[in-house]
């Protein structure tokens, strides 16, 4: 099984979240793990917000910086082409849906034109009812 990993769902694992052990397990089961430039981005991004506001030590915030290349090495990452960028930019099924949600789902559509089977893990309620909608498998 192909899984695309969408940063709320990994950022609940990095983070120590009771749902992240079942992310772990997901990943770790998958044949092959996709995502997109915009996942790491995100993580960062979070990493960065949560020492900002005191609620990473400087020694955890270098852990997980390090942990998400790891994990990363091992992953598909995609780039934000311009035919993701496109269908971000269409409607979506359940609308509304915001902008980096749309970039992640329209990653997925592409992942699906070469395995229809990908199957999308988040613990995002809008991205998992969207991709729900357009037909692809959402996890958990």
């Amino acid at each position: 099984m192909i899984v695309y990993a969408e940063s709320s769902a990994v950022l609940s694992w990095l983070f120590g979240e009771p749902a992240g052990a079942e992310v772990r397990q997901t990943l770790t089961a998958a044949d092959f793990v996709v995502t997109s430039d915009l996942t790491l981005i995100e993580c960062d991004r979070a990493f960065h917000r949560a020492h900002s506001l005191g609620e990473l030590s400087p020694d955890k915030f270098v852990e997980l910086r390090s942990e998400i290349r790891r994990l990363a090495s091992g992953w598909i990452v995609l780039r934000l082409s311009d035919e993701v960028v496109e269908r971000a930019r269409d409607s979506f099924p359940e609308e509304p849906i915001r902008s980096l949600d749309a970039l992640h789902l329209a990653t997925v559509l592409h992942v699906r034109t070469s395995d229809p089977d990908v199957a999308v893990l988040t613990h995002d309620g809008r991205v998992r009812r969207c991709a729900r909608a357009l037909g692809l498998q959402a996890m958990p």
